[in-house]
């Protein structure tokens, strides 16, 4: 049965953590994401202290869209007991569009693609349609979409590649 709003909670790995999201951990991930090289395919910059805790306390108050839940997590590299990224998933009906960011100094460690299974999983063991959007020249990004399970549709979304779940 289909959960009607679905809530962030601690999802265990072999390597990783994902813990919910909160303002307090805005002043870890600052230096997290503070690299400007994690915008090249998003754009923007990097956000200080005080504009991430803005975020992040946006984030913890939901979704104002009835309907829509807004899930959001850290990603805790237990053996080094730090951050090194986020997962995200907005819930819409049946669908879940999911995201993932590494820091640039935890990249190439497989963090993303272990991350994004974890939460791929999960979303599917809670009966959504799971979808995710990558920058065509993202590779790094398709490869942690294909290790989640996803392939690309074909479909192409405000200049980014559909990618989706198959049914099973």
């Amino acid at each position: 049965m289909r959960e009607k709003n679905v809530l962030a909670e601690v999802i265990v790995t072999g390597r990783l953590e994902l813990v919910p999201l909160g303002v307090g951990h805005a002043e870890e991930m600052v230096g997290v994401l503070g690299d400007p090289a994690l915008h090249a395919f998003i754009g923007g910059a990097p956000e200080g202290l005080e504009e991430l805790r803005a975020r992040y306390a946006r984030w913890e108050a939901g979704a104002p869209e009835a309907g829509t839940s807004w899930c959001n997590w850290v990603i805790r590299a237990r053996e080094e007991g730090r951050l090194v990224g986020t997962v995200q998933a907005t819930v819409t009906g049946e669908e879940a569009e999911v995201a993932w960011v590494v820091g640039s100094a935890w990249q190439g460690r497989g963090y993303a693609s272990e991350a994004a299974r974890a939460l791929v999983g999960w979303l599917r063991d809670r009966g959504r349609t799971v979808v995710a959007h990558v920058h065509p020249d993202h590779h790094a990004s398709a490869a942690v979409a294909r290790a989640a399970g996803l392939a690309p549709t074909g479909e192409v979304h405000d200049g980014e590649a559909r990618w989706r779940l198959p049914e099973e």
